[in-house]
């Protein structure tokens, strides 16, 4: 197992925006292990609240900052970077819904 000193920056920022690596893949292997990996994936299926909280976060951030640029600085054409990113932020938060959404309605396999 690796533990998080020995992981790289970049790995620990991805870990820290996404979630696919919490989760077992359901489609392949045995009846059993299916089973397994669903049961893993329910298990780990708290984290997905974290993960939203971060990204309403970094929307929030996001907007926030494309104003300040837009209002206080008068800048509209570099103020679309945040408003992009405020919207990637949006997009990514209804996929971490949906998921919720499917670990709680959704029967296992």
């Amino acid at each position: 197992m690796v533990t998080t000193t020995e992981l790289s920056l970049k790995v620990l920022l991805y870990r820290y925006l996404f979630f696919e690596w919490l989760f077992r893949d359901v489609t392949r292997g045995s009846h059993l292990e299916r089973a397994a990996a669903w049961r893993h994936n329910l298990s780990q299926a708290h984290w997905l609240f974290v993960y939203l909280r971060r990204w309403i976060g970094l929307a929030v951030i996001f907007f926030v900052l494309g104003l300040l640029t837009e209002r206080g600085l008068q800048e509209e054409m570099f103020s679309a970077v945040f408003y992009v990113g405020s919207a990637v932020s949006v997009a990514v938060n209804a996929v971490i819904g949906a998921a919720i959404a499917g670990f709680k309605m959704l029967p296992g396999p």
